[in-house]
């Protein structure tokens, strides 16, 4: 009799464990739901991705009257962006460089109030009023934050949840005296396979070639270890040298970062080129707690990178980048041959990919 109690209580506890051990492999067969849909959050007009697979759900949430700009990406209820406390926010005039920003005609700095393209100098105007700039007078971010940006289309299908949205720089005469290149930039989200894909797509409808120098400039955060426990993968061979005001002088010098990289102790605000890519064309920088890990992969037609991690701050920020800062007036001096340009009536067009592990 208790031989069989015994084997009874073994046999409870095997099919236990085996039912545990079923669970995870269960959750992962089980097909993933998408869904995309408008909704008003704050009083603002929100644009939602959802996806969601056993017990896994991501959101990602997009603002387009605030420069099309996704605030929140919510893994498992934690939101791996650096957002917004509320999405009104920046419509009530508080500049927001938080969650994804667009950084556009140019991205970070220029080193004067005005720009080299196609042999020609452009000032500003400072009477308009849109250029912003840093504590040395330098031109920061370009003209488009806290831009109103035109919904196209929102679709979901068995494969994945997206947003494509417009923003038609030739319509606005106080962009186009800054910058006089007639241009139309569209952005899709796509969110699929675990992943946010961010398209960026740039219709040159002027008569000169379009320089490009614009990025993104994406604030991330971990959750499972402080900041000075995370631990960092830069995938890049050249380190740009920069000015104590971080204006690129034109030389590099090889990278000398361990990899990975502890944050311990350590800040950074520099800017990387020939980045190391897989046979896709594709670089992966990524960042990692005890489990959580985030990973950032740039598309072949971004060439630089800018890595931010501000000391005694829980974030840091992977930049997909079309050129180097300041990468006009470089190109023009000489000392940047990487520039790219869209031809009159041409297209440019690049990804990016966000993807969180662990969470």
């Amino acid at each position: 009799m208790l031989d069989l109690l015994l084997h009874s209580q073994q046999k409870r506890r095997s099919l236990t464990l085996a039912a545990a051990l079923a669970l995870p492999f269960a959750a992962m067969c089980q097909p993933t739901t998408y869904s995309a849909g408008r909704v008003i959050v704050d009083s603002v007009e929100v644009i939602r991705l959802s996806s969601v697979s056993g017990a896994h759900k991501t959101e990602v949430s997009i603002l387009p009257s605030a420069g099309n700009m996704a605030y929140e990406m919510m893994v498992n209820g934690k939101n791996i962006f650096s957002g917004l406390a509320a999405p009104s926010a920046p419509l009530k005039g508080r500049r927001a460089m938080t969650g994804n920003p667009l950084l556009a005609p140019w991205a970070n700095r220029l080193d004067q109030q005005g720009f080299w393209a196609n042999g020609k100098h452009y000032v500003f105007n400072p009477e308009l009023g849109n250029v912003r700039s840093d504590q040395h007078n330098h031109p920061m971010h370009g003209l488009l934050s806290g831009s109103e940006w035109e919904v196209v289309a929102v679709r979901s299908d068995r494969r994945g949840a997206e947003v494509t949205s417009r923003f038609e720089f030739w319509k606005y005469p106080n962009l186009m005296a800054q910058f006089p290149f007639a241009h139309t930039i569209v952005m899709t989200y796509r969110l699929q396979d675990g992943a946010l894909e961010v398209i960026t797509r740039v219709e040159n409808h002027s008569k000169e070639p379009m320089p490009l120098a614009l990025g993104h400039h994406p604030f991330f955060q971990l959750y499972d270890a402080p900041r000075d426990e995370w631990r960092v993968h830069i995938p890049a061979r050249d380190h740009f040298v920069v000015t104590p005001q971080l204006i690129p002088t034109g030389e590099r010098k090889p990278v000398e970062l361990p990899d990975p990289l502890s944050l311990a102790g350590r800040q950074l605000n520099d800017a990387f080129g020939n980045l190391v890519r897989d046979a896709s064309g594709r670089a992966e920088f990524w960042v990692e707690g005890k489990r959580e890990k985030i990973s950032v992969i740039f598309g072949p037609k971004y060439p630089v990178a800018v890595v931010w991690a501000p000391p005694n701050r829980g974030l840091i920020c992977f930049e997909p980048m079309a050129a180097v800062t300041n990468g006009y007036n470089l190109a023009h001096a000489g000392l940047y041959n990487e520039l790219q340009s869209v031809p009159p009536g041409g297209v440019w067009q690049e990804s990016f990919w966000i993807k969180p592990t662990g969470f």
